[in-house]
């Protein structure tokens, strides 16, 4: 199809066009050497063969070569719209995706975007190749059609586009799309959304990203905002959030440690009318144990016992928050009561459970037992790959699923895996046939928390209560005789003698070793001879009988200290006491059980004790009564508490100034102040141990966004960019567009301070930055 195009401006076009109609003789007749040198005003595209304007070499000598010439520079050859809609179709039916881009791209210069369907298609082909080539070529025609043209994208189709960029590690990409859908007010319904987070969460950045979207799609129903009586607002009721997307994103959020923002998530939910479902309980307790909210966590054990339906897993995760918690703020005594009590079930269960294991054996030997056999449905069940990792929904398919079933039942196995990996996070309890028990972990822990505190009278009583409890084991393995041995590995000579004078006027026994060991280490050190003196008569009262590289060494350190009478009355009762050369073997078999998993715990102790963590108790007191006026927008509150907390002599922490900026970002107005904190908090980062993460730092950002700002905005972007973290700028893009969009977009005045300069400098930087210059 040819049509005529214009070469030359004027008259002399309309003659042109008319002597081509008379003939070529015509048209040369009149030319001259003028008009011949007119400049063309068409357009010459490179690279485009369809809209070239073909520069002619003249022959005049051949009439027939001059009008093949000058009417192919005359007639452009033009494509048709509509052909290169269908070479578009075509090339992404045949998965030609790079035919069908320079098609669409002609396109795009020729006519504009393609009409709804072809633009479907388009972006619904490249999004099925899962290449991240073609998928962020995908996303770009979404962005451009949105600027252009909004109306021409369809919702199916970008939520399929989303859902794809999820799956495929783009998270940024995938949440832009969504949030483009609720501009649009083609509202995804909560089951598609639900599954694209859930792909989301899979990454650190995702779960990040996740917990701004339901928190950004939250707020448009808290307090009641959308009537649900009114017919037009179902498609917006149909994106409401719901307990289970809470329950993924809050699961992600705990795993990747952004536990703050998920607590805001939490404190989201009955604003919305979202109650929680059973098993959320255990995600909620571990946030606020993570925070250090032991109060809520409190609140929450009273739903825990009377729920239904919970795991055995599950129970194990609550109460080792609630142990962690007690720790955390240097509550021994509950620690303590916690212990004795899951020691005393223990007990009581290991009665019941032999007395059930010879029912069971008397049933089984009357051959009225069937034991449980695998069947093969059910291996194939278990070598069943899981959902998450199957092959990608084609667009037919994925359309065909109105009810989005398929999606909920691949963000459910998500779910799954990441509750299984939070699982082997809980480290304080243990569960053996559905009864609670203390880890050597937890052991250690509360142990060093005793020494820390200087606490041995309490730390005897407990060890002598646990043994009791806790009495089946031999006496050389008792968790007594592991304590006392691990106070001796550490040099605490002087506590490990306390806990055996304990021990023994309690009338527990701990065995030769426990003395042997001591004696060494006094004998080592070669300052003690009044508490080798007073040991020795210990042990000797007790019935000790001491090995011969115990008397070696006593031997040994008298004769050092020129005690001969000493050395030789040691020698004396060597000779007469029957102790075998072989020597100390209660002592190498406590020591070899290391190896076997005999004596984890004195293992677990050194090493807790050695990591040198020291916890301030006091700080999570005072950062809970400072949530709590931030909760309840007291601020000038939370500021005399925060002025007594560093009076007091305690350092404010990074969740410390959280909860403050986002009590600041909530009101609104209160920059000058959040300017204030960020520089006590630098001044903090670099005279303490004080870190700065990624939720603090983008509160930070958010504050200084929304209220101009940005010189102390680029100054967290630098930061947060220098430590590599993630900075989603669609929200700050969006923040700037909604509350500075005229901002300095005239030319600079000529008088201006230094200072306004350099606002103006940062301003024109950030908005570099985001990419709107």
């Amino acid at each position: 199809m040819f049509r005529a195009g214009r070469i030359c401006s004027g008259s002399y076009a309309r003659y042109a066009v008319s002597s081509l109609l008379l003939g070529p003789r015509c048209l040369f007749a009149c030319e001259s050497p003028h008009c011949l040198g007119c400049k063309c005003h068409g357009t010459n595209r490179t690279g485009d063969n369809n809209a070239k304007f073909l520069r002619p070499q003249l022959n005049i000598g051949s009439h027939g070569a001059c009008f093949s010439t000058i009417t192919e520079t005359v007639l452009v050859q033009a494509r048709d719209p509509s052909q290169l809609a269908l070479e578009i179709e075509n090339a992404i039916d045949e998965q030609r995706f790079d035919d069908a881009w320079r098609a669409y791209e002609k396109h795009i210069h020729m006519d504009g975007l393609p009409r709804k369907s072809v633009l479907s298609k388009l972006i619904t082909g490249l999004a099925e190749s899962c290449d991240a080539h073609w998928l962020n070529q995908s996303y770009n025609v979404v962005s451009h059609a949105f600027e252009e043209k909004y109306e021409l994208l369809d919702k199916e189709p970008l939520i399929y586009l989303s859902l794809t960029l999820a799956r495929n590690a783009l998270p940024n990409l995938a949440i832009n799309v969504v949030r483009k859908l609720v501009k649009m007010e083609a509202y995804p319904p909560v089951a598609a959304w639900s599954a694209i987070v859930s792909h989301m969460c899979q990454t650190n950045t995702g779960a990040f990203l996740a917990a701004d979207l339901v928190m950004e799609l939250g707020y448009l129903f808290q307090n009641n905002r959308v009537d649900p009586r009114k017919k037009s607002n179902r498609p917006l009721l149909s994106m409401k959030p719901n307990s289970f997307t809470f329950n993924i994103v809050l699961t992600a959020s705990l795993l990747f440690g952004t536990t703050r923002k998920a607590e805001q998530l939490l404190e989201l939910m009955p604003r919305i009318g979202v109650k929680p479902e059973v098993n959320l309980l255990i995600v909620m307790a571990r946030i606020y144990e993570r925070n250090g909210r032991r109060d809520e966590i409190q609140k929450l054990k009273r739903h825990v016992d009377e729920a239904y339906g919970l795991s055995e897993s599950e129970f194990r995760q609550f109460y080792d928050c609630l142990l962690s918690c007690h720790l955390k703020f240097g509550d021994l005594d509950s620690a303590v009561d916690m212990v004795l009590v899951m020691l005393r079930k223990g007990k009581n269960a290991k009665r019941s459970l032999e007395a059930a294991k010879a029912v069971l054996e008397a049933v089984e030997n009357r051959k009225l037992y069937l034991p449980y056999e695998k069947t093969e449905a059910d291996n194939s069940c278990s070598s069943e790959r899981p959902i998450s990792n199957s092959q990608m929904l084609s667009y037919v398919s994925f359309f065909k699923d109105n009810s989005f079933a398929r999606l909920e039942l691949e963000a459910r196995e998500l779910l799954k895996l990441l509750s299984d990996e939070l699982q082997e996070h809980a480290g304080l309890v243990k569960s053996e046939h559905g009864i609670l028990h203390p880890t050597e972990t937890m052991y250690a822990k509360l142990v060093k928390a005793f020494l820390e505190a200087d606490k041995i009278s309490a730390l005897a009583s407990f060890l002598v209560k646990a043994n009791k409890e806790d009495s089946h084991v031999s006496v050389e393995r008792s968790f007594v005789v592991q304590v006392i041995n691990a106070c001796i590995s550490l040099g605490l000579l002087e506590q490990a003698h306390d806990l055996l004078d304990e021990m023994r006027f309690s009338g527990i026994r701990v065995g030769s070793s426990i003395y042997s060991s001591l004696l060494k280490a006094y004998c080592k050190e070669g300052q003690h001879e009044d508490d080798i003196t007073a040991l020795l008569k210990d042990a000797q009262q007790a019935g000790i009988q001491l090995d011969t590289s115990c008397y070696e060494d006593l031997i040994q350190s008298r004769v050092s200290h020129r005690n001969t009478p000493g050395a030789l009355h040691l020698f004396k009762e060597l000779k007469n006491s029957n102790v075998l050369k072989s020597g100390h073997k209660e002592f190498q078999s406590l020591v070899q059980g290391s190896d076997d998993n005999e004596a984890v715990l004195t293992a677990r102790l050194v090493e807790e004790v050695r990591s040198g963590h020291m916890v301030d108790h006091a700080v999570h007191d005072w950062n809970n009564v400072i949530h709590f006026f931030c909760k309840k927008r007291l601020l000038h509150d939370a500021h005399s508490a925060l002025n007594k907390m560093r009076a007091s002599g305690h350092v404010p922490n990074a969740q410390t100034f959280h909860s403050l900026i986002t009590a600041y970002a909530a009101i609104g107005g209160k920059y000058v102040e959040v300017t204030d904190l960020w520089g006590e908090m630098k001044v903090l980062a670099g005279s303490s141990s004080m870190k700065f993460d990624q939720e603090l730092l983008d509160s930070l950002l958010y504050c200084f966004v929304r209220g101009g700002f940005f010189l102390r905005a680029m100054e967290v972007i630098e930061m947060m960019e220098k430590s590599e973290m993630f900075i989603d700028k669609y929200k700050y893009k969006s923040l700037w567009l909604k509350y500075h969009r005229t901002l300095y977009k005239g030319k600079a005045p000529k008088v201006q301070t230094e200072a306004q300069l350099k606002r103006r400098e940062a301003a024109i930087l950030f908005k570099k930055w985001i990419g709107l210059t």
